[in-house]
């Protein structure tokens, strides 16, 4: 019994490589039969007329088959395109309204705004979501807003990680659901608890891709350019009239006041850095000032001296 059963078990295997190494022959069969066998040997819209017209005929670029020479490429690049200009202009506000403009003509939109407006400054810094096909033309739309002063480029290429990404993701997917599908056949509660904590960390694994995948995806599809807008700076007047207004009754006025304050904040400060010795050495001192002077008042005066009768006042 136990030869018959070897004997079945290598047969079964026997079976099975016959039919794997018939499967790759076949195989092998139709690729060198769509890429390699002659225009006539195939009906007329067959895989290997395609090729070979696209090999022959076809001219670069023309796109007739995806996978034939000057073709597209089927798996096109994952570039992520981040951008950063600064402009120079008249108008902040009035600039960095018309940048929100140029984010929505392009299909994009404004991800952040940032505006400060002073009296002697006014910038504006915005970041911009712009599809990444719309990239350089939009980028070239901001700098139109004013006086460009600087732009930054960079790019970076993440063909490599899409792709292993969704190799891991479709791995994971299968192995998540052949895990349910142990667990449903589990039967004691110490394989159903092994189960359901090795499920948790393969779906857990799985989100983590996926929120990755999730991420690529949008960075590669909008673009992120950073505006920042800020306005022409104001030139000093040096005119004669400048001139004018720096002598004169006015101008002396102007320097003696400001004189003035500056003085009176020296010994306003020289006040503030003594008050505390003051305070805490003149408190003492007053206290014992006090005291002696009331001591003095309280002590009896000394009797006076009169001279014993009989005795000359001289003597």
């Amino acid at each position: 019994m136990r030869r018959i059963r070897r004997i079945g078990v290598l047969a079964a295997i026997g079976l099975a490589g016959v039919v794997a190494l018939a499967g790759c022959a076949a195989d092998g069969a139709g690729d060198m039969g769509s890429a390699g066998a002659p225009a006539g040997q195939e009906g007329a819209g067959g895989p290997g007329a395609a090729g070979i017209e696209g090999e022959a005929g076809a001219a670069p670029g023309d796109g007739q088959d995806d996978g034939g020479v000057g073709g597209e490429l089927i798996d096109p690049r994952s570039i992520i395109y981040t951008g950063e200009v600064a402009v120079r202009v008249e108008d902040v506000v009035a600039a960095a309204d018309r940048a929100s403009a140029v984010a929505t003509r392009y299909g994009g939109f404004v991800g952040g705004d940032n505006r400060q407006v002073g009296e002697e400054y006014a910038r504006a810094t915005l970041t911009l979501r712009i599809p990444s096909e719309n990239f350089a033309a939009a980028l070239d739309a901001l700098g139109e807003l004013g006086e460009e002063t600087s732009r930054n480029i960079h790019t970076e290429d993440v063909t490599a990680e899409v792709v292993d990404l969704e190799v891991r993701i479709a791995t994971a997917r299968a192995s998540v659901e052949r895990t349910r599908e142990l667990l449903e056949e589990a039967e004691s509660i110490a394989d159903i608890v092994a189960v359901e904590e090795e499920l948790t960390a393969r779906e857990t694994r799985l989100a983590q891709w996926e929120a990755r995948q999730r991420t690529l995806e949008d960075l590669t599809t909008l673009s992120t350019i950073t505006v920042e807008l800020y306005e022409l700076e104001t030139e000093p007047d040096t005119g004669p009239d400048a001139e004018e207004e720096q002598t004169g009754f006015l101008a002396g006025l102007r320097a003696g006041w400001d004189a003035f304050t500056a003085s009176v904040r020296v010994v306003v400060t020289v006040l503030g850095a003594l008050l505390p010795f003051l305070v805490t050495l003149g408190v003492p001192v007053g206290a014992l000032i006090w005291w002696i002077r009331r001591r003095r008042r309280t002590a009896p005066d000394a009797p006076a001296t009169t001279p014993q009768e009989g005795t000359p006042a001289g003597a």
